[in-house]
């Protein structure tokens, strides 16, 4: 089956055909950098990473593009203050100041959660020209207005305005708060460019005076400048469809004359109970109830959290709890057993001749686990073939028959390439706690051979002293019919 994505602008699943052939350009909104990134940034961000490496693992050519939003993003969407400004305020720093600390944050979080980085992270406040560009075209067209130096786009001019949230203009009139600003000719009319008085410091010079730009048309320029005017796919979260990304269609197509976007895939959002009521609420700065992603690194390994992730389908919510966190950390740690076990079995298995026998359960795996990615993506499909090739990796390794290198060689290769390359959740080589992993686990691996040795003297007094002293030093042993294995803690 080729690769199916459901296209939220069409309300189906469309065979993916990319505009050049062997190649993908794909565009995602990336956070606002005024605080550190929660479990929700997680969420979308580790979908997303997973998208890109199938797509490469496939054999296209990605070019991925991923902006940081650093002007414009206001805390209500006409009327509020600049959210970087606003936290600038608050802890009496510079407003670049809180751009850094919160980018480095950002970037240290996914690195650590395995997530890949973009080609590209254009910045907003540095793509001011570009967005001034697109904004006098919009009027050039009679698509905007200058309105006392705000700049708003007319969404009466624009017949497929509401397309991609399947809103019209009538409801989102009725949706709209009354204190509508009298300049603007209709409610749902958003700002291009807003006003900016002297005292605003995150403020540029433009042909309509001083200002900055709305939120919306950073993404618009951004991504025109380095995709084109029309690309593959657009991603994003599902809260942003209106009004940011119904917005992005709007201004880019009026602006392009042409297509904007061919495939919109939107994550569902993280969702975590109500302290009062119980039911599940999405994940929120603004209400108060995040969890930092350095905050749940504290509790979970990178792969435990992306396995959470990667558990429900993207475009599905799902809810953020210790249960569902314990569940994925055993999942994870089935798998990586088997994954451990089988490499450390390599170190001593003999060069067998009879070549692979179980090579046709390797090929099936592969098979399975790409019907369920080339199915939109199909996480839990995927590592639901994962899990039941390692019940049978397991079953291999402890019947108490002899597996050869090449066996345990292929098992190996296979974790690699489904569970790390693609998933992001196997990694690729073992190591112990701290620094030099290979030379540490290599001495682990002489330790469990002197404590094998003890057993077979019936030294038991040495043999558990041996496995003590590893365990105060966090490295857990577990014997059974293949042998003796080693975690860490």
């Amino acid at each position: 089956m080729a690769l199916q994505i459901y296209n939220v602008l069409g309300r189906e699943k469309q065979p993916f055909e990319p505009i050049n052939e062997g190649h993908v350009n794909m565009y995602v909104c990336g956070p606002t950098v005024y605080d550190h990134a929660h479990i929700g940034h997680a969420k979308t961000y580790v979908s997303f990473d997973v998208v890109v490496r199938y797509l490469r693992y496939s054999g296209y050519d990605v070019l991925y593009v991923q902006n940081l939003t650093d002007v414009g993003h206001l805390t209500d969407t006409e009327f509020g203050e600049d959210k970087i400004l606003r936290k600038a305020r608050q802890t009496q720093a510079m407003p670049m100041q809180i751009v850094e600390t919160y980018a480095r944050s950002y970037f240290q979080d996914m690195d650590t959660l395995g997530v890949v980085r973009p080609d590209i992270s254009p910045r907003a406040s540095a793509h001011i020209p570009e967005q001034i560009e697109m904004i006098e075209e919009l009027i050039a067209k009679d698509y905007a207005y200058v309105a006392d130096g705000d700049v708003y786009f007319d969404v009466t001019k624009d017949n497929d305005y509401g397309k991609l949230s399947n809103r019209t203009l009538d409801e989102q009139e009725a949706g709209t708060r009354e204190s509508v600003r009298t300049e603007k000719r209709h409610p749902a009319d958003f700002a291009l460019w807003k006003k900016a008085e002297p005292e605003h410091i995150l403020r540029w010079n433009s042909p309509w005076g001083w200002g900055f730009p709305g939120w919306h048309i950073e993404c618009s320029a951004m991504s025109r400048k380095y995709l084109g005017k029309t690309f593959d796919i657009h991603g994003g979260g599902i809260d942003n469809i209106y009004p940011h990304n119904e917005n992005e269609i709007a201004q880019s197509e009026c602006a392009n004359d042409a297509e904007f976007a061919r495939y919109w895939m939107l994550v569902g959002s993280l969702m975590v109970p109500d302290p009062i009521e119980g039911h599940p609420v999405k994940m929120s700065k603004s209400l108060g109830n995040f969890v930092t992603v350095k905050d749940a690194l504290a509790d979970y390994r990178p792969e435990v959290i992306r396995s959470f992730v990667l558990g429900a389908h993207y475009s599905n919510p799902v809810v953020y709890g210790s249960e569902s966190l314990s569940a994925a950390a055993a999942g994870w740690e089935r798998l990586y057993g088997a994954v451990r076990q089988t490499r450390q079995r390599m170190n001593t298995a003999p060069e067998a001749a009879d070549g692979n026998p179980f090579q046709e359960r390797l090929d099936k795996a592969k098979a399975d686990f790409k019907a369920g990615m080339d199915d939109d993506f199909n996480a839990p499909r995927a590592l639901a073939v994962l899990q039941e090739l390692t019940r049978e990796v397991n079953t291999l390794l402890n019947n108490g028959s002899t597996v050869g290198l090449p066996v345990l060689d292929a098992i190996n290769q296979t974790y690699n390439e489904l569970g790390g390359t693609v998933l992001g959740i196997i990694p690729q080589t073992d190591t112990a706690a701290g620094s030099n992993g290979k030379r540490e686990g290599a001495l682990i691996d002489m330790l469990i051979n002197m404590r094998a040795e003890a057993r077979a003297q019936k030294n038991y007094a040495e043999s558990d002293r041996i496995r003590d002293r590893l365990s105060e030093l966090g490295v857990i042993l577990e014997d059974g019919p293949g042998g003796t294995i080693w975690r860490t803690e």
